[in-house]
């Protein structure tokens, strides 16, 4: 039950507080911060998890989902332990990243924080950090011009800024970003990659979508051709041999790595093609 999980919360963490505010539509949730529970909003949250190691949190539509999100980092406790082992039963340490399955993708909201080093890439637990972006002007049409963007940090040797080659497409331009950091990673002898963008449709196709279309010759279920093949298959060959985790940043929306990402991919659509 909610109230159960509460109460046991509170006894966890004796210096959780809830916000009693009805304003605000949505309920963020931090299992692992300055103070575990659930708030009303991105302010009260973001006090709780910004620069906190390991932090762990999600916004939700609902509060029973936010408080069930907060337990399922909770181990569940017999009656016998309560009373000697409270906190090693209750609370189980968890990373920052929702780490995205083959059929499953979770998102979150994760401020980012750049390296003081600007020749240094910043990391989450084993994993390297990077942001990419397209965009693409008058997507469509026979002036379209489109970029990559992609952001490893403030003044990163790595960051690219380049012109979409070939067909302009805000979708191609998405996908060959996630390309090109993939290939900057590889550089860098980097295995393990967390990618953050705002393209849910390059995400979806890698982690949902791609293994059907290949089991079905890269055909949709309606039997057409799937969009944007190549790209794909580029982007799945790259991928082999690393562990990439893909987020979802909402775009424009005050991220400073996605919107660091987009001024480098406007830059590129603004270079002549090569």
């Amino acid at each position: 039950p909610v109230m159960l999980r509460r109460i046991l919360t509170l006894v966890a963490h004796p210096f959780y507080f809830p916000n009693s505010s009805k304003s605000g539509d949505m309920f963020y949730a931090v299992r692992k911060g300055r103070r575990v529970g659930v708030y009303r909003t991105w302010e009260e949250c973001k006090e709780q998890v910004d620069k906190y190691k390991c932090a762990s949190f999600k916004k939700f539509a609902t509060e029973e989902d936010a408080w069930d999100f907060i337990n399922e980092g909770t181990a569940e406790p017999s009656h016998n332990s309560i009373g000697k082992h409270l906190d090693a039963c209750l609370y189980v340490e968890s990373s920052l990243i929702e780490l995205v399955s083959v059929k499953r993708v979770k998102y979150t909201e994760v401020p980012y924080t750049p390296s003081e080093n600007k020749d240094k890439i910043t990391y989450m637990g084993e994993y390297a950090v990077v942001y990419t972006d397209g965009c693409c002007s008058h997507n469509g049409r026979d002036k379209a011009r489109a970029g990559t963007g992609v952001y490893w940090g403030p003044g990163h040797p790595l960051n690219s800024s380049e012109r979409l080659p070939g067909r302009q497409t805000n979708q191609r331009a998405e996908i060959y970003a996630a390309c090109k950091a993939i290939e900057l990673a590889k550089s860098q002898n980097i295995k393990k990659l967390v990618i953050y963008t705002d393209s849910k449709f390059t995400i979806d196709g890698m982690t949902n979508w791609i293994l059907n279309w290949q089991k079905n010759g890269w055909k949709t279920k309606s039997g057409e051709e799937v969009t944007n093949k190549e790209e794909f298959e580029r982007l799945s060959k790259l991928s082999e041999g690393m562990d990439i985790q893909w987020m979802h940043v909402p775009g424009h929306a005050g991220f400073s790595g996605n919107e660091a990402a987009d001024r480098l991919a406007r830059e590129g659509a603004g270079k002549p093609l090569s």
